[in-house]
C-alpha cells in the first residue's frame, strides 16, 4: 500500500505548509460525487486519526483515511502548471474511467 508524490507535488506541499506555518502533511481522500462517481479531496492535515494511514512520499507525510485508501492505493499525485492553470493530477491505477475534467473517477 502506498500513495506516491512526484517531486513537483512534494515541493508544492512543502512550500504551502511552510507558508501556512503549520500542518503535518497532505491529507488525501475521496468522496462520492462527480459525474464519474468519486472525487478526490485534498487538504492539509493538522492531525492524524486512529483510522488514518500515513505514507512518507519524498519527505512529505501523506495521510489517507482507511476507507479512501481502498480506492486510491497506488495513486501517484503530480502537480502540473499549464499556462495560468495549476492543479494536482492523479494517476490512479484503480480508476476504470475519469470525467473529462479529470476531477472525478469510477472504479
Amino acid at each position: 500500500m502506498a500513495i506516491l508524490l512526484t517531486e513537483a507535488a512534494a515541493e508544492r506541499v512543502r512550500t504551502h505548509l511552510q507558508k501556512r506555518g503549520s500542518g503535518l502533511g497532505l491529507r488525501l481522500g475521496i468522496k462520492k460525487t462527480g459525474c464519474s462517481g468519486f472525487a478526490y479531496v485534498v487538504n492539509y492535515a493538522d492531525a492524524i486519526g486512529p483510522a488514518d494511514e500515513v505514507f512518507d512520499a519524498r519527505g512529505v507525510k501523506v495521510i489517507v483515511d482507511a476507507s479512501s485508501l481502498a480506492l486510491i492505493d497506488g495513486t501517484v499525485v503530480d502537480f502540473v502548471k499549464q499556462g495560468l492553470n495549476e492543479a494536482f493530477k492523479f494517476h490512479n491505477p484503480k480508476a476504470k474511467g475519469e470525467c473529462g475534467c479529470g476531477e472525478s473517477f469510477s472504479v
